[in-house]
Formats: C-alpha cells, sequence, structure tokens
C-alpha cells in the first residue's frame, strides 16, 4: 500500500478485562507520523507475540482516550536508509542518559506510541541495532522483548558465570524458554519447573539439566532463580536458593501477593531479592552478538501472517504456546 494512504494493522479497538480479545480489532490505520526529527520509519518484516500485548487489551498501560493503539513492542524490519535492523522498544527521554529502563518517564512502543504490529512503524532513530545476517527476520523479531529480558536477568542482575547454577520457574513462555537456552548456551547449569510434564519435556530437548513439577524439590539449591511467575513460585524460589543466592524477579503473572514473604530466611542467609524489566539497547546489541557467535536461535512455537494475529493471542491466553509466536508481513 503506497506511503500516505494508510497500512494494515492489528490494534486495541477496546478494553475488556476478562475477554481481552472482544477489544483485538484489524484493518487500515494512518502512516505513522514522526514526533520530532530524531525518528524515522521502519518497514516492518516481522514482529513478536508477548504477553504485554494481552494486558493491553485489558487495558493495563492504556487509557480509552488513547485508543485505538497499534499493538506490539517487538520487530526487525528495514529502515528508511535500506538498513535490516531490530527495533529496540523501550523508549526514553530525548534528554536521558544512560540506562533508559531506569527513566521514569520512559514507555514502550504501544504504550505512548503506536506499536509494531503494522506494516510501517515510527522509532527513535537511537532505537535501532543492527540485524545479524544470520538470523532470519523471523528469529531477529524474538529478540527485543523475551531474550532482551532473559539475557539482562542471567548476565546482567544475576551476575551469573560458567559453572553456576539457575532455576528457571515456568517453562514455556517466551521469557522462560530464552531463559532456559541462553543459560545453557552460557554454560550455566540449568534447571526448570513446568506444571505441564510436556513442557518439562520440551525444557529437557532445549538445554535444561533437569525439570520438575512446580513446587518440587530441585536437585540442588541453585545459585539464582529466574521467575516470572510472582505469587504462585515466590516461596518456591526462595526456598531453592542456596545462601547468597540471588532472586530475578521480571514479573508476576500469577499476582503479587504471596502467602508469605519469607523474610526470615531471606535476611538470615543474605539473599538478594533484584527486580529487572527488559534491557539496555547496548544490552539489545549483546544478545544479538551472542547469538550470532554461539549459534543459538529464538524458539519459535508458530510463525502466522499478520492478518491471523488473532490466532496467536487466543494461544498465548490458553496457555498453549511453548516458546514464541512471530507475525509476518
Amino acid at each position: 500500500m503506497p506511503y500516505g494512504r494508510g497500512m494494515f494493522a492489528v490494534y486495541a479497538a477496546a478494553f475488556d478485562p476478562t475477554d481481552p480479545l472482544a477489544g483485538l480489532a484489524f484493518g487500515d490505520r494512518p502512516d505513522p507520523a514522526l514526533p520530532r526529527d530524531d525518528w524515522t520509519t521502519v518497514s516492518v518484516r516481522a514482529a513478536a507475540l508477548n504477553h504485554h500485548d494481552l494486558w493491553s487489551l485489558k487495558g493495563v498501560g492504556l487509557s480509552a482516550d488513547e485508543l485505538p493503539r497499534i499493538l506490539g513492542c517487538d520487530a526487525a524490519g528495514v529502515d528508511a536508509d535500506g538498513n535490516d535492523v531490530l527495533i529496540h522498544s523501550v523508549i526514553s527521554e530525548p534528554t536521558w542518559l544512560g540506562d533508559e529502563t531506569l527513566d521514569p518517564k520512559r514507555s514502550l512502543l504501544s504504550e505512548r506510541y503506536d506499536g509494531t504490529f503494522a506494516e510501517r512503524v515510527a522509532v527513535p532513530r537511537r532505537n535501532l541495532i543492527p540485524k545479524p545476517p544470520a538470523l532470519s527476520w523471523e528469529e531477529a523479531a524474538c529478540l527485543p522483548t523475551a531474550y532482551l529480558t532473559a539475557y539482562r536477568m542471567l548476565f546482567g542482575q544475576a551476575r551469573l558465570k560458567p559453572g553456576d547454577s539457575v532455576l528457571v520457574q515456568g517453562a514455556g513462555g517466551g521469557v522462560a524458554t530464552a531463559l532456559i537456552m541462553l543459560a545453557r548456551a552460557g554454560g550455566l547449569r540449568v534447571f526448570a519447573t513446568s506444571r505441564d510434564e510436556a513442557k518439562r519435556k520440551r525444557a529437557l530437548s532445549i538445554g535444561a539439566h533437569a525439570a520438575v513439577e512446580t513446587g518440587a524439590r530441585v536437585p540442588h539449591r541453585v545459585d539464582a532463580v529466574m521467575d516470572t511467575v510472582g505469587e504462585a513460585t515466590w516461596s518456591h524460589s526462595i526456598k531453592s536458593l542456596r545462601p547468597g543466592g540471588t532472586l530475578v524477579l521480571s514479573g508476576a503473572t500469577s499476582g503479587e501477593k504471596p502467602p508469605t514473604a519469607e523474610l526470615r530466611r531471606i535476611f538470615y542467609l543474605s539473599m538478594r531479592i533484584q527486580g529487572t524489566t527488559m534491557g539496555t539497547r547496548t544490552e539489545l546489541g549483546q544478545v544479538a552478538s551472542f547469538l550470532d557467535v554461539t549459534g543459538v536461535r529464538p524458539l519459535i512455537d508458530r510463525t502466522l501472517p499478520l492478518d491471523r494475529a488473532r490466532d496467536g493471542f487466543a494461544a498465548m491466553e490458553r496457555g498453549e504456546l511453548f516458546g514464541k509466536v512471530v507475525l509476518t508481513v
């Protein structure tokens, strides 16, 4: 479709906390406008689905006066100069220096600005990272949220090194599968949990040394636990740590009020609790290089054309996925 006449996009038209897909819409939207001179347009080749997109349809992070809003945080595509790029979706203020995830006024694509589930998207020029030629468009699109978050959790926030041990809670989702694969490639001993036997077997197949049922005892206490689940796994995560170990928390999909805070265990055993969200542009470049050098490739559950995005949203809502949903343009 020519510039200036609109483009096909997937967007939030309404909110419904109990039935988020009811507000999912498809159709023509205006071509992206550039908010400032330091922004540019990227022609999207592939975009990846995240739980953030489901939360947006529930009204989290958006208000009714911001609708309609094109969804999507992650993408790989071609910039206005013809370069193959990854899009870093953390948008900091133009004057912010340093770690952009610490900017109190930051946002993500699809929050304050339209997202990546469209033929074209507007982004700050500084948010573009070269795409490694060895990665396909679909593989590259998985990096900016799940694999960036996992990389920072393991090697930034937990400061793990080869030979250390790590527990990944809730194997199956995009961040959890990324954690398992990156940890194994980084020389770590990897344990994983899941309520689903099939997902435990899949966890073993992608690099976990052991996989146990959620809440079950792990082979030994670990140097770090990676937790995106929150309330349901909090006590198990703390009890699985060695003295002096680190719990890295990047989500709370099961809720944020665990039945017990485990405070005595935390202070008596000198444990470290570290929150984290996303990562920096520099770290996105690092994880892209990590995959390029190691040969690790993002685990993709299914690839769908953009106009079938509803199928991917529905599978994510039902918890059927093992790996990422990628939408192609």
